[in-house]
C-alpha cells in the first residue's frame, strides 16, 4: 500500500468519525466543520466552556456518560467530562439549526453515533481549552502583578515625604564616596618612595 492510500484512508476513517449519512444526506458530528458559517458570538459560544448552565449539564449526564459513577471521579476528571457534555450539547443544537428538516429519530441516530466515536476527541478539545485558558490566566496574573508593583513605587517615589528623605540619603551617599576616595587618596600620597638600588656610598 502506498503512501498515498494510506493518508486516503486515514482521511476517510476521520470523515467517518467525523459525520454520518441520513437519508442521502451528510450531517457532520465535528461541530467544528461548520465554522464557515459561524458568526462570531456562535464561534464564542462554542469555544468557551461555561456557557450552559450547571443544572442541565447534570441532567444530561448520563444521556452520554450511562456508564459512569460521578460521585467517584476526581474534581480535575469531573470538570472535564462535565465540559464534554456541553461539547454534546453544544454540538447537537448546531445541528439541529443547520439540519432543521431532521427528524427526532434521525437526531437520536446522530446522538448515539456521536456518544461513541467524538467522545475522547470532545475530552481531549475540552482538555486543551482548560490549558490554554490557565496560561492566559497565569499571564494576565503576571501582568498585573508587575503593574501593580511599577505603579507602588512610582506612587512611593512621588510621595512628599519619600522625595524629603531621599534628597539627604543622596547627599550622605555622594559625602561618603568623596570622603572615601579623598581617604585613599591621601593614603597613597603618604606613602614613602624606596628605590630598588642602593644609594651611592652605602656599601
Amino acid at each position: 500500500m502506498t503512501v498515498a492510500n494510506q493518508s486516503e484512508l486515514t482521511v476517510d476513517r476521520r470523515l467517518q468519525n467525523d459525520s454520518i449519512k441520513l437519508s442521502g444526506k451528510t450531517i457532520f458530528l465535528n461541530p467544528f466543520l461548520y465554522w464557515r458559517r459561524f458568526d462570531t458570538n456562535t464561534d464564542r459560544w462554542l469555544r468557551e466552556p461555561g456557557q450552559i448552565g450547571e443544572e442541565q449539564i447534570v441532567l444530561n449526564r448520563a444521556r452520554f456518560y450511562p456508564e459512569l459513577d460521578w460521585n467517584l471521579l476526581e474534581e480535575a476528571q469531573r470538570q472535564i467530562k462535565d465540559a464534554a457534555v456541553e461539547m454534546f450539547l453544544k454540538s447537537l443544537e448546531l445541528i439541529s439549526t443547520f439540519h432543521p428538516d431532521l427528524t427526532a429519530g434521525q437526531l437520536l441516530e446522530v446522538e448515539r453515533k456521536m456518544a461513541v466515536t467524538k467522545k475522547r476527541a470532545f475530552e481531549k478539545w475540552v482538555e486543551k481549552s482548560f490549558r490554554h485558558r490557565l496560561n492566559l490566566e497565569s499571564q494576565e496574573r503576571k501582568r498585573f502583578a508587575r503593574e501593580r508593583f511599577w505603579r507602588e513605587w512610582s506612587e512611593w517615589v512621588n510621595l512628599e515625604t519619600t522625595q524629603k528623605a531621599f534628597l539627604p540619603f543622596v547627599a550622605v551617599c555622594c559625602i561618603s564616596v568623596f570622603g572615601g576616595w579623598s581617604l585613599g587618596f591621601a593614603s597613597n600620597s603618604c606613602t614613602p618612595y624606596f628605590s630598588s638600588t642602593n644609594s651611592p656610598g652605602m656599601n
